[in-house]
């Protein structure tokens, strides 16, 4: 027997929102498979695969109309979104190790008491700046998130 579940179980599932679920659905990006009798969204085990390919597009930073085309056009796999995030999370190791060689090279210098160059300055700056853009980035998504738990609660759809 094939597992369904209601927009708010799978709220709590994905940790996404009630009113993030109704509004793909809206806008016809995420649809429930089926309904109840009484109207209540259902989805199933496809939904949920379709669900992954559209938050992990997301985080991609692509938009939500972008993300319709290409799951419209069938253009990537569930394969390329993983090897597209994997991408991701190494760039960000690239970027983290980056800012912590820099950091290592500007403490053993001010530890030998040495002068600090134009160019330690520099590239002390490209890596923290490099790494405060995806810190703010991440912020930003998560304030998103709580934003919408918030308009969730006080609209009272945590109750479906």
């Amino acid at each position: 027997m094939e597992q369904h579940w209601k927009v708010g179980e799978l709220a709590r599932l994905t940790g996404l929102t009630i009113r993030t679920l109704r509004f793909y659905d809206q806008i016809g990006l995420f649809s429930p498979s089926s309904q109840t009798e009484s109207g209540h969204r259902l989805y199933n085990e496809p939904d949920l695969s379709r669900l992954l390919q559209i938050v992990s597009l997301k985080e991609l930073g692509l938009s939500l109309e972008e993300i319709k085309s290409i799951l419209a056009g069938e253009q990537i796999s569930a394969l390329e979104i993983v090897n597209l995030q994997m991408e991701r999370v190494q760039e960000q190791i690239r970027q983290q190790q980056a800012l912590f060689e820099q950091l290592q090279h500007v403490s053993k210098r001010m530890q030998g008491k040495a002068t600090l160059t134009v160019e330690d300055f520099t590239r002390l700056l490209q890596a923290m700046k490099s790494s405060h853009e995806r810190l703010v980035i991440e912020r930003r998504t998560s304030w998103e998130y709580r934003l919408d738990s918030l308009g969730d609660f006080l609209d009272g759809e945590h109750k479906e």
